[in-house]
């Protein structure tokens, strides 16, 4: 009588409460990932930099030289760019402006030091235009890096014309 008592297992109600109970947290969870419910787990930002990107070295007395750089975020995830710098030259850090809107987006930054962050919204390209405060010799080449939140570093070459 005790193996009869023993081998006993649980009430088959409970047993098809437990069934419908893990049913359903994991309906949930697929669902919940199919519609992106889960916000942006697993989103990266993936910035492109096209070869029209340059620096324009006319200098005079109401003109300063312009970094062009004309980009695309072809991720899944906003780009927050805060900082740009041609190492060795310049350094600009912050920016302010939004690129939330489809389409071309051209962002101008005249100031020493920038407001905030310019966020690139996922497939937006748009072309930053930065002024810049030293010379640049036509003809040359020089490395331009970019920053963003992400904690990406990205770097194009650049001519300066």
């Amino acid at each position: 009588m005790k193996n009869k008592l023993l081998r006993r297992g649980i009430e088959p109600i409970i047993a098809v409460v437990i069934l419908v109970a893990v049913t359903l947290v994991i309906a949930i969870g697929v669902i919940g990932w199919i519609m992106g419910w889960w916000g942006t787990f697993g989103a990266t930002e993936s910035l492109q930099f096209y070869p029209d990107s340059y620096i324009n070295a006319t200098t005079s007395p109401t003109l300063s030289p312009t970094l062009y750089l004309h980009v695309k975020n072809s991720g899944s995830a906003s780009a927050v760019i805060y900082k740009i710098e041609i190492p060795g030259v310049e350094t600009r850090s912050g920016t302010s402006g939004t690129t939330s809107l489809a389409g071309t987006f051209i962002y101008s930054a005249t100031t020493t030091s920038f407001s905030g962050d310019v966020p690139i919204s996922p497939g937006v390209e748009c072309t930053l235009i930065i002024t810049l405060r030293q010379t640049y010799t036509p003809g040359a080449n020089y490395l331009v890096k970019i920053y963003t939140r992400a904690g990406n570093v990205y770097s194009v070459t650049v001519q300066a014309r």
